[in-house]
């Protein structure tokens, strides 16, 4: 069993940005900017008390009788208790001789055209030691996306309109910055583990500087994108921003809508139908913060028993990024339009340049992590290469072909992966998401361990995040 670093880098970037933010707004209140000083203590305490929610509703604590650690959680203490639990449970291991196991199966990655299933042994210990990886990786997604997004938004703003950058601004900018590529290569590695669940995952390190060289990019130029546009034209900042978060948050319920699927009683059983349409809300509140600033890569899919889609679509990935770059485009164009003197010592031609070939450079990365570095890339059932082609072809039949019937060969071509083995396990503690090999671990609905811990149902919640991409490339069609 690997040691929990996942879990302290969670919990250093989250104590590192919380210290960093509130510095930062001592010295804005030092200086009478209390606008700035409101803003990024809301941004703070916001990601704050929700990764206390987080915490606490997946360790079950307001049904047990723990006290202290309720009032730790209330005095946002949580994680940094989390963290030294995990690390006690972590050194305890081999100590104590487990009064009972739990067995798993997967399946190891095809060699020569077959795959042999593995059987390997979970301890209580090890069990709970999975149920702080899990809660810790959802809570970083969150983190980043609801509260390190945006601070980094509001502190790159403020640089721009005071023509400088503090020493306590760039720490938390950077500590920031960091903070979102991590919660993004996490939902990353969480997508491959939900969609090859019955497999053995192995993510290698290549692929993990790919995720982090990719997202770096994507994120960085779309947030200096976003600052330059507010910068010169503020009234129209507002309109952009809700525009590309009411789609984002709306599209998962269009597709349920379009489904005529009943509605979801399946993410938590004490929940009563007003409370999972809150639960299903925030999550599609999360998704549409994630695809905000760069590509989420879990898909929500509300009319699926497990809110998400385990498939992977060419598809659906090329449009977001054609979209996405001409909207970067077309904000930067108006930028240079319409800036000021302000700007006089900046060469805008060269600045635009290097934006876009720095969101280039990050779709670059992605492909290179589909076509080399995906650990899962010998289940496709298309290259990938050649799948992004055929989208872009079938997005020219869609402009230049008003036959629908011409688009469907193209359709059928190679846009659907291979899905994982269906075939269900049925072994008494079948943790169908759990990978030692990986410092990471999610539970799955199924999820049927026989030690005594709790059921870590708030995956459903947060792991299920993204659309049915068969469903919605033939509601297209």
């Amino acid at each position: 069993m690997r040691l929990p670093s996942s879990i302290f880098v969670s919990v250093s970037l989250f104590t590192a940005e919380t210290t960093a933010a509130l510095y930062l707004s001592s010295t804005y209140r030092s200086d009478g900017d209390q606008i700035w000083q409101g803003l990024t203590l809301l941004f703070t305490l916001v990601t704050s008390v929700l990764v206390q929610l987080t915490l606490t509703f997946i360790h079950r604590d307001l049904s047990r009788d723990r006290p202290l650690v309720l009032l730790l959680h209330i005095l946002q203490l949580g994680p940094i208790v989390r963290c030294l639990e995990a690390f006690c449970i972590y050194g305890s291991v081999g100590r104590v001789e487990e009064p009972y196991v739990s067995i798993t199966r997967k399946r190891q990655m095809p060699r020569g055209g077959q795959s042999e299933e593995v059987e390997r042994q979970v301890g209580q210990a090890e069990g709970k030691l999975f149920t702080h990886r899990a809660a810790f990786a959802r809570t970083s997604v969150i983190q980043a996306f609801l509260g390190s997004a945006p601070q980094l938004t509001l502190q790159l703003y403020i640089c721009v309109l005071q023509q400088g950058v503090s020493i306590g601004r760039g720490t938390l900018m950077v500590i920031s910055l960091l903070s979102i590529v991590y919660g993004a290569l996490r939902c990353n590695i969480l997508a491959i583990k939900i969609k090859y669940d019955d497999y053995e995952v192995d993510v290698r390190p290549a692929a993990y500087l790919c995720i982090f060289l990719w997202r770096s990019f994507e994120i960085a130029t779309r947030v200096t994108v976003l600052v330059l546009f507010s910068s010169v034209l503020q009234l129209w900042i507002l309109p952009v921003v809700l525009l590309n978060f009411f789609l984002f948050f709306l599209y998962p319920w269009v597709l349920f809508w379009q489904s005529h699927s009943p509605f979801p009683e399946n993410i938590e059983k004490t929940l009563t139908r007003v409370g999972t349409t809150i639960v299903l809300c925030l999550l599609t509140f999360l998704y549409a913060g994630i695809n905000m600033f760069c590509w989420s890569a879990v898909q929500l899919k509300l009319n699926d028993p497990d809110l998400i889609n385990k498939s992977q679509n060419w598809y659906r990935m090329a449009v977001y990024y054609m979209l996405r770059f001409v909207e970067n485009a077309s904000l930067l164009l108006l930028w240079y339009i319409y800036k000021t003197d302000f700007y006089r010592f900046i060469c805008a031609p060269l600045l635009v340049l290097q934006l876009l070939v720095a969101y280039a450079m990050a779709i670059f990365f992605m492909l290179v992590f589909y076509q080399f570095c995906h650990p899962c890339r010998k289940l496709f059932s298309s290259n990938m290469t050649q799948g992004l082609w055929d989208c872009s072809a079938l997005l020219c039949l869609v402009c230049y072909a008003p036959d629908r019937d011409a688009i469907r060969p193209i359709e059928k071509a190679g846009l659907d992966p291979l899905a994982p083995d269906p075939t269900p396990h049925t072994e008494t503690a079948n943790d169908t998401s759990y990978d030692v090999a990986n410092d990471t671990a999610y539970t799955m609905p199924n999820d049927t361990m026989t030690y005594d811990m709790p059921n870590d149902t708030t995956h459903e919640v947060l792991s299920e995040m993204n659309g049915d991409v068969s469903h919605s490339l033939s509601s297209n069609t």
